[in-house]
């Protein structure tokens, strides 16, 4: 209030003399004047305006065009100067029409304040090369034109300038005149400053918009001789319209030579509506031993179309080089804009400006190329309506000795270019935009308490560039809402008490500077006071105002208040350092914000020193060093303050009197208890060390030399207190709180200061977020002590109180499987959670914002456990239904159960087909001969095929197994048998035909390949269905689309008679019966039975499980047969031998062959005998491959008495019946010779037959079996799994037990796939599609073999679903590899040791628990399907009976 009570007298004073000024300036008739006072005059040194002149006499009548002037025509028409003149004295020109004056022309008025008129109403035209010299010039004409080479020219000739203006300077000591800027002086009396002394004075302020002066006299450094220039003369031109100049317009200062001051230019004032052309304006001041100053010009045009140079510079100083005179004025009416232009002219000479008029308000102020200009006047306000552009001048306010006012500076924009404005005094500014480049605002603040505050408001921006500098020895603030910038190197904003406030933005570049107070302050700056003897904390550091002004009672140096965002890469310095109402701070890599030693040389925790000068550390928040010297210490200083909430200053060395001192560090505080800062990112460093000694480990920012006895210790680290929300340090940055090291010479180093982070509305539960990133270093340990002196204390480091579930000075969540249910930092209030509440397999996780309470979050160890119990799936399925145990029993009842379902359903489905044990047929009804070698006797039907075997001739084999690699095919070469009744040329082409068509694509075979990796029961369900189609093939072929050209018989050509395709049921075996046509007219075919003896029979299937041996019994071979043998008999003897043959399998034949060997032997050839007929087994027509057709040998007993050796079975056999089955390849090797003779007609002799008989090197007996060659294939290990056996009856009994491990199985599957998803999506994929969908395809298979119709249909399904049940043994060996991989890999981990009992689960030893029940169920599954598809094709059991007569009987 006082300071405002102050500033209002001050104001009221001012408008009292400015009030008398106007008074005396109405009396006197004058344009300005000044207080006549001493202090006054003393003050402004003779700088004011002269009155204004009294009003001019009437104009005397207008002289003649011809009679005065020697001109020719007339005035009011057109006068013309043909010729020079030189006028007498001032002459008044007035007309109607125009003047002309000719080119080469001088029209000259030679005398000094002589005045040319011209007032025409036309054009006036000054030709070229011609010139006028007068003192006044003056013209109005309606238009103007100033040709090339022509000069109007009062250089020189002004008259007597204004009375009691002080241009002309007074003495002898050679200065320049004055009049728009003083004039210079050379001569600087000692103790002044060389813009202390100038010559001339400027006058005429008040009328520079209408300059109508003479210019000043200059001074001469002769008493008896005035060598000094006189001064410019007035020109004015009031031009109606258009004004062309491209002459010259001179007002020029006379030239004072080497003994003379230059006189002062003169006044130009030009109005018109428009100009035109480059020419030269010009009213500078003369050049001399001083220059004089420029004069002043006006222009007032509205329409510019070219720039003419105007010149309003001081004149050049020959003695003083470098002051050249002040310059002068250029007023532009049109834009209201002032100029100052000394064009690059040294000086130290200013440029007075004065009062700025109001209304209107000028428009712009442009201070250039090194012009000077100053604000003498005490409470000056400079307010322009546009901007004020300094560039490469120097602007001042006040006067140098005497900083007692304040100034005000207000317009739309402050441009400052390698320039300087300086203030004595206070200055209060007010701009829009405030940009520096390269320049200067030097504020001397004095000793004056009432102006010691100034004020810089730019509403928009202000930025520094260019090493540029605001710099004031009081307080300073700088305000505004938009950016403030400090762009790089050398930029700085500094002062004693410095506050920014307002802005949205400020940004501190690398090498800028931010200060408050000054390093190394004169002695007349306002100095900040410290609270170095306080103990408790200033109410302003935890609370401060919001209103943001500077105030000198508070005890913060530099203050940033109420700004948005805060960018510092350069350093930012201060003793209290304060940042209020911020939202964010991020100090950059560069960036510092420091403290370090602006702390207290004294202070509460000062050190103490022994009596030899050696010193103790400062304390703070830690002791400071103790200060020993030969085993005598002095204590270091105190600790104090409050570690929960510091403010404090760090304490010094306690010298404050000598220059030999340390001090503690300052003060940061960012944020308050009511604005924390939003966020601070710190990559840089925070520092607020105590100051110490050169030669530290950790070089500190302030150092002190130690060149004398006193050895102080290091300062006490200082305070950094921040409010704020979140926190984060680079892995750059450094937060330090330092104590200062130790003399090198011996003393103790300062205490740790104090950092605390007071966090704001910490967040708990699902919203909080981590406050603080820590990655850089925080300090705040003590300085090292030298010598025998010992390290200051750490000092402390804090944050306020967590809440629960956090702990820490960052307030981080408590670690995983901790709880935190009390308030507090103490990382020991985070106790560890119950472990009996952690269930198996678990593990406790962290969660958002920690564990408040005992009941600790957990989760379980991975994705394929279920919460709460940490139960896989199956897991949670097995204790669904109360454990492992009881879950069993419920399964293996539900299994029962559905068993019984499924075998009601299947004994009401398909029972009535499947009568278990023989069940005899009644005679006469029909038999299904597509499955004969399931027929019993019983089932045989007595029929006569006689006739239909009258008409047969021969039973050609296919050889091969008819397989994509081995396909069916005939010999080329036809055999004996029927050469009589083919063309052997037709039978060839015959042959290829058939073998065409019974060969595979490739592509068939490529299916088949890739089947049999993928599915091979879907492979084996593809070769069926082609070797079908194939048949099916061949039998149209020979039935309808061959033209039996082959045969010789023209009914069987015509009728598609005499050939005939069939092949056995398991389409491995084909063969071509050959018919006569019955017009051949032979007696000896087709042959009898006995004729055709040795014949033989070869057997349908491969010995494999799905194509067991059989022998196919169709109705030709059973007429044939019926012809010695009856066909009941022949019909039992089949299917016994088919009951035995499907006991065989190939990879085992040597083993399997016997019994049926036992059985031709024991049951089928005795009796047979009673038939005269005899059977042996035998092996036929090996092919390249390997590949043997097996089957049997027919021949007489009375035959077989005959003394013959059966040979060695490595031969093959060939039979009456085969001989023509004979391959080309087989033809060619040397173990099948060809037969030797043929047969005869009729009955064979005895010794043909024992002939043949010998040829057939291939029988088989219990002999040879160990010599039969056998090939075994990757498949042979299976048949140990599947292989037919006998019978075993109770087929409904069966028929359960296969329900029940059928479902079994599919509960096994399902189960281990539950276990699988335990482990991982990927190994249920793996085992599902190894084999795609191999694991689940034998349940579909099982229900539908089990549900299917007819014996014969059901056994092929059984068949095909123990194919898929063998099959999907390899995706069970993949479950095997999945859990073992799965269970090494938990088992080299962490293993829970607290699991509970009877788990079953991947994890523990019995992770192969249901991948070998698989195993074993279908094991169980392959035998049980054994023993089904025995009962179905067995239904007699008694085929297998090893008594003659129950055999035979049945």
């Amino acid at each position: 209030m006082a300071r405002f009570h102050s500033c209002f007298i001050h104001f009221f004073t001012f408008l009292f003399c400015t009030t008398l000024v106007s008074l005396c300036s109405s009396t006197l008739e004058s344009d300005f004047s000044v207080i006549d006072s001493d202090s006054e005059a003393y003050l402004f040194h003779q700088d004011y305006s002269p009155p204004a002149p009294p009003p001019p006499p009437p104009h005397a009548p207008s002289v003649s065009c011809t009679d005065d002037l020697g001109g020719v025509g007339s005035l009011d028409s057109t006068c013309e100067i043909v010729a020079d003149f030189n006028l007498s004295g001032d002459v008044y020109i007035a007309g109607k029409g125009s003047f002309y004056i000719l080119p080469g022309i001088r029209f000259h008025c030679p005398i000094w304040g002589c005045s040319i008129t011209l007032n025409i109403s036309g054009n006036f035209t000054l030709g070229e090369n011609s010139t006028i010299v007068t003192g006044t010039f003056e013209l109005a004409a309606y238009n103007a034109s100033f040709l090339n080479g022509s000069a109007v020219n009062t250089t020189g000739w002004a008259g007597d300038p204004p009375p009691q203006t002080s241009g002309t300077p007074q003495g002898v000591e050679g200065a320049g005149g004055g009049h728009g800027g003083r004039g210079a002086c050379c001569l600087v009396e000692d103790g002044k400053l060389p813009e202390d002394v100038w010559g001339g004075d400027a006058y005429s302020w008040s009328s520079l918009q209408k300059p109508w002066s003479y210019g000043s006299k200059g001074g001469t450094t002769s008493k008896e001789v005035d060598y000094g220039g006189r001064g410019g003369g007035r020109v004015k031109m009031l031009i109606k319209e258009l004004l062309e100049v491209d002459g010259s317009l001179l007002a020029d200062g006379g030239d004072g030579g080497t003994k003379g001051g230059g006189g002062s230019g003169g006044s130009i004032h030009i109005k018109a509506q428009k100009m035109t052309g480059g020419g030269r304006i010009s009213a500078c001041g003369g050049n001399g031993f001083a220059g004089g100053g420029g004069g002043r010009v006006s222009v007032d045009i509205f329409s510019r179309h070219d720039e003419p140079k105007i010149y309003v510079h001081g004149g050049n100083s020959r003695g003083c080089p470098e002051n050249a005179g002040a310059a002068g004025t250029l007023y532009d009416a049109v834009p209201r804009s002032l100029t100052i232009n000394n064009h690059n002219l040294p000086t130290d000479t200013e440029t007075l400006l004065l009062e700025f008029p109001y209304q209107p308000l000028w428009t712009n102020v442009y201070i250039r190329n090194s012009a000077k200009a100053s604000v003498p006047l005490l409470w000056s306000r400079v307010q322009v309506q546009g901007q004020i552009s300094v560039y490469g001048g120097v602007l001042s306010f006040g006067l140098a000795h005497y900083a007692s006012s304040e100034f005000e500076l207000l317009a739309e924009e402050l441009l400052m270019s390698d320039s300087v404005i300086k203030v004595y005094g206070a200055l209060r500014m007010t701009v829009k935009i405030f940009l520096l480049l390269n320049s200067k605002m030097l504020i001397d603040g004095g000793e004056d308490t009432t102006v010691a505050t100034s004020w810089l408001e730019a509403s928009n921006m202000v930025v520094l560039k260019g090493s540029s500098v605001i710099h004031s020895n009081a307080n300073l603030g700088v305000h505004g809402q938009g950016l403030l910038n400090l762009s790089g190197p050398g930029d700085k904003i500094q002062a004693q008490r410095l506050v920014l406030s307002l802005f949205y933005s400020i940004h501190v570049g690398p090498g800028s500077v931010l200060r408050g107070p000054l390093e190394n302050a004169s002695s007349d700056a306002v100095t900040p006071k410290l609270y170095c003897e306080l103990r408790g904390c200033p109410f302003e550091l935890l609370h401060p105002p919001d209103d943001c002004n500077l105030n000198s009672s508070l005890s913060f140096t530099l203050q940033i208040c109420r700004v948005e965002d805060i960018t510092v890469e350069g350093l930012v310095k201060g003793s209290v350092v304060h940042f209020h109402r911020a939202r964010t701070i991020s100090v950059r890599s560069s960036g510092i914000i420091s403290a370090s030693g602006m702390g207290c040389i004294g202070g509460v925790g000062r050190g103490n020193f022994l009596d030899n000068g050696i010193g103790s550390g400062g304390g703070h928040g830690g002791k400071g060093g103790l200060g020993c010297y030969n085993d005598s210490c002095v204590q270091g200083g105190i600790s104090y303050g409050n570690s929960e909430l510091p403010c404090e200053l760090g304490s010094g060395s306690g010298n404050e009197s000598s220059t030999d001192s340390t001090a503690g560090g300052g003060v940061i505080v960012m944020g308050s208890l009511e604005h924390p800062l939003s966020s601070m990112s710190v990559e840089g460093a925070v520092r607020a060390d105590g100051e110490g000694f050169e030669e530290t480990v950790w070089q500190q920012e302030y150092s002190v030399s130690n060149g004398s006895s006193i050895t102080p210790g290091g300062g006490s680290g200082g305070t950094v207190l921040l409010f704020l929300h979140a926190l984060t340090l680079g892995e750059s940055s450094i937060l330090s709180s330092v104590g200062g090291y130790g003399s090198p010479k011996g003393s103790g180093g300062g205490g740790g200061g104090r950092i605390h982070f007071h966090w704001a509305d910490i967040s708990t539960g699902d919203v909080y977020q981590p406050i603080a990133s820590v990655k850089g270093s925080i300090h705040a340990r003590g300085g090292l002590g030298r010598k025998e002196s010992c390290d200051g204390e750490n000092g402390t480091v804090t944050g306020k109180a967590c809440p629960k579930g956090l702990y820490g000075t960052f307030c981080a969540e408590c670690p995983v499987g901790t709880y935190k249910n009390v308030t507090g930092s103490d990382s020991s209030l985070c106790y560890p959670c119950p472990t009996s509440e952690l269930p198996n397999r678990a593990v406790y996780i962290a969660v958002r914002g920690g564990v408040a309470e005992t009941s600790c979050p957990y989760e379980c160890i991975s994705d394929r456990y279920h919460m709460p119990h940490c139960y896989t799936a199956l897991e949670e399925l097995i204790y669904t239904f109360g454990g492992p145990w009881l879950f069993c029993l419920l399964l293996m009842g539900l299994l029962i159960l559905l068993a019984l379902v499924l075998s009601v359903a299947r004994m009401k489905f398909v029972g009535v087909d499947e009568l278990p044990g023989p069940a005899p047929t009644q005679h006469g009804s029909p038999i299904d001969h597509s499955f004969p070698f399931l027929e019993s006797l019983n089932e045989v039907l007595e029929t006569n095929r006689v006739e239909e075997s009258q008409s047969h001739v021969h039973r050609l084999y296919f050889m091969g197994p008819n397989t994509f690699s081995e396909p069916w095919h005939l010999p080329h070469t036809p055999p004996e048998e029927i050469k009589e009744i083919v063309y052997e040329g037709a039978y060839n082409t015959f042959v290829d035909e058939i073998n065409a068509i019974a060969a595979y694509q490739w592509w068939e075979g490529a299916i088949y390949t890739i089947l049999s990796i993928v599915a091979y029961p879907l492979a084996w369900s593809w070769q069926q269905w082609r070797r079908r189609m194939r048949l099916q093939r061949l039998r149209e072929f020979v039935r309808s689309e061959y033209d039996h050209a082959c045969l010789r018989s023209c009914r069987s050509r015509a009728l598609y008679e005499g050939l005939k395709v069939s092949a056995t049921s398991d389409l491995m075996l084909a063969y071509v019966d050959f018919f006569l046509g019955g017009d051949e007219k032979r007696t000896d075919i087709p042959p009898r039975l006995p004729q055709r003896f040795p014949m033989a029979i070869i057997f349908g299937g491969d010995g494999s499980y799905m194509a067991p041996f059989s022998l196919q019994n169709d109705n030709i071979l059973t007429s044939l047969m019926s012809q010695l043998v009856p066909p009941t008999t022949w019909y039992r003897l089949v299917a016994g031998l088919n009951a035995q043959l499907r006991l065989a399998r190939r990879g085992r034949l040597r083993v399997t062959f016997r019994p049926v060997v036992q059985w031709l032997d024991t049951l089928a050839n005795p009796a047979l005998r009673m038939h005269g007929v005899r059977i042996d087994l035998a092996w036929f027509q090996a092919a390249p491959g390997g590949y043997h057709h097996y089957g049997l040998l027919v021949y007489s007993i009375e035959e077989e008495s005959e003394p013959t050796s059966f040979g060695n079975t490595d031969g093959g056999v060939r039979t009456e019946l085969l001989s023509s089955v004979k391959t080309t390849y087989m033809q060619n090797q040397s173990s099948y010779p060809r037969e030797d003779a043929r047969l005869n007609q009729g009955l064979p002799t005895r010794e043909g037959f024992a002939r043949r008989k010998r040829s057939y090197r291939g029988l088989i007996d219990t002999n040879s079996l160990q010599m039969l060659e056998e090939k075994r294939d990757m498949f042979y290990l299976l048949s140990f799994i599947l292989h037919n056996t006998k019978p075993v009856g109770h087929q409904d009994l069966v028929g359960l037990v296969i329900s029940m491990l059928l479902l079994g199985d599919f509960s096994l599957v399902l189960l281990s796939l539950l276990q699988l998803y335990s482990i991982s999506l990927v190994d249920v994929f793996l085992v599902l599609f190894i084999l795609p969908l191999g694991i689940l395809l034998p349940f579909p298979a099982g229900i539908n073999a089990l549900f299917s119709h007819g014996p014969r249909r059901s056994a092929g399904l059984a068949r095909f679903y123990a194919l898929w049940n063998l099959t999907s043994l390899v995706n069970v060996g993949v479950v095997f590899l999945c859990g073992y991989i799965h269970y090494n890999i938990e088992s080299s981990s962490k293993r829970n040791p607290n699991l509970q009992p009877w788990n079953i689960n991947m994890d523990e030893s019995e992770w192969w628990i249901f991948p070998a029940g698989l195993v074993l169920c279908k094991l169980f599954q392959s035998q049980l399907i054994n023993w089904h598809v025995a009962n179905l094709e067995i239904q007699d059991r008694s085929l297998y009976s090893n008594d003659f007569e129950l055999f035979w009987q049945s």
